[in-house]
């Protein structure tokens, strides 16, 4: 059963008196437990597609449009009070960075004690149990003596591992989770991501991760949606596009991931890079950068297509 429907996503700013859209016509949808990966380089929309989800677009002067169907309500349409309670609740996000997430000047178990009270009554003692229970869950070591220390004094696996409690300790519907593991080392970002697989999968949690490791998606997720400058470019679930990835962006990004026993010098690189929302080209928006290009595609935008198996793809190569 599809929860999460978005459809024609767009967030469009103003910059002095331009208009600029940095997210135009994004659509996917979600079902419950299940993870979606939101994948491209620095620049192509993925975090701001998250942020429009959580409503936080519009407090940074972003108006947006389309519809975002979350169960039987459109976050659109419904009001700030409403989108609020939402917020935290049934709908977490887990932030970029770690490493500024957390309140410099507050314990960590009091942060996560917070989140719960704001959204569920209960006393303070069995919230700081409920706290302490989530840490055990995800391998805190020592709870009780974490508990009482400032994220200054937490390495960096530790303080994730304390932003995902704030996250998942309100037993939420969506987790949305933005580079989760970009500022960690690699041994750090596995035990992370399985955790994530494991919770998410004990509760039935769905999980849109936000990333531009293309092996992680490949580990953790059901379905990838593929973005590029503010496009979906192709979206489809795991297999069929790893098996056989049809958008040249898609393509790319692939040949990128490096292999066992490859020889030097054999990695690929995509020439460019994603341009600035200000300053998308005509057409396709990749077509700067692209192999394939036609005319078609430096003045159409292309469509989404139904290809084989569960691939929809935007490319006048189909």
């Amino acid at each position: 059963m599809t929860f999460l429907k978005v459809t024609d996503l767009s967030v469009e700013f103003t910059n002095n008196k331009k208009s600029v859209t940095p997210i135009n016509g994004v659509s996917f949808e979600m079902k419950a437990g299940e993870v979606l990966g939101v994948v491209g380089e620095t620049g192509s929309g993925k975090s701001l597609t998250a942020q429009s989800i959580m409503g936080l677009t519009p407090l940074v002067g972003g108006q947006v449009s389309g519809s975002i169907q979350f169960g039987d309500k459109d976050l659109l349409t419904i009001s700030s009070s409403e989108m609020q309670s939402i917020r935290g609740a049934e709908i977490s996000y887990i932030p970029q960075n770690p490493m500024t997430s957390l309140d410099p000047v507050f314990r960590v178990g009091d942060q996560i004690v917070e989140g719960i009270r704001t959204h569920q009554k209960m006393s303070k003692k069995d919230a700081k149990q409920l706290t302490l229970d989530i840490m055990e869950e995800l391998h805190i070591p020592s709870p009780r003596q974490v508990y009482m220390q400032y994220p200054h004094q937490l390495s960096g696996g530790l303080k994730q591992r304390i932003v995902i409690a704030i996250g998942l300790v309100t037993n939420p519907k969506l987790l949305i989770a933005d580079e989760p593991t970009t500022a960690l080392d690699v041994t750090v970002q596995a035990q992370i991501m399985r955790l994530f697989k494991e919770h998410t999968v004990a509760k039935n949690i769905s999980l849109l991760l936000i990333t531009h490791d293309l092996g992680v998606v490949a580990q953790v997720c059901d379905k990838v949606a593929v973005m590029y400058a503010g496009n979906l470019v192709e979206y489809g679930d795991i297999n069929s596009i790893f098996g056989k990835p049809n958008h040249p962006y898609t393509q790319a990004l692939i040949a990128c991931i490096p292999t066992m026993g490859m020889i030097k010098g054999d990695l690929s690189a995509i020439n460019g890079s994603v341009p600035n929302a200000g300053s998308y080209p005509e057409g396709c928006r990749f077509h700067t950068r692209c192999p394939y290009i036609k005319s078609q595609c430096k003045t159409e935008v292309p469509s989404m297509k139904s290809l084989s198996g569960e691939i929809l793809t935007a490319c006048h190569l189909y």
